[in-house]
């Protein structure tokens, strides 16, 4: 039973350093080394304590686009790069909100006067 335990820890650890050679590997540790860890939009500073605060943007939105040289890649703070696809979302939809959702489909108190009425 300890050795198959032991098999399963092993396994899960390989898989684990496996997965981190391959982010190494990726557009946001390329970028992360490319760039310094500054918000490009409020210029925040980051280091080793809140990097993960510290996010990949792509600039055309494109995430297959990763060009080695890191042309399609801006570092944001986490609100920024939420600020950035909220404005993008805005301005899909023209910036107005759908009339779907500007009233609510449920109305609770809709038979409340009847409901009342009959007692």
């Amino acid at each position: 039973m300890v050795k198959k335990d032991n098999d399963k820890l092993d396994k899960v650890i390989a898989d684990a350093r496996r997965e981190m050679d391959k982010r190494s590997q990726g557009y946001r540790e390329q970028a992360l080394k490319m760039y310094p860890h500054i918000c490009g939009r409020c210029s925040r500073e980051f280091d080793r304590t809140n990097l993960q605060e510290l996010t990949v943007h792509h600039r055309d939105h494109n995430h297959d686009n990763n060009p080695p040289d890191g042309s399609n890649w801006e570092l944001l703070c986490i609100y920024c790069h939420d600020n950035e696809h909220q404005r993008q979302l805005e301005a899909q939809t023209g910036g107005s909100v759908s009339e779907k959702s500007k009233s609510a489909t449920y109305n609770p108190f809709a038979d409340l006067k009847s409901m009342l009425d009959k007692k």
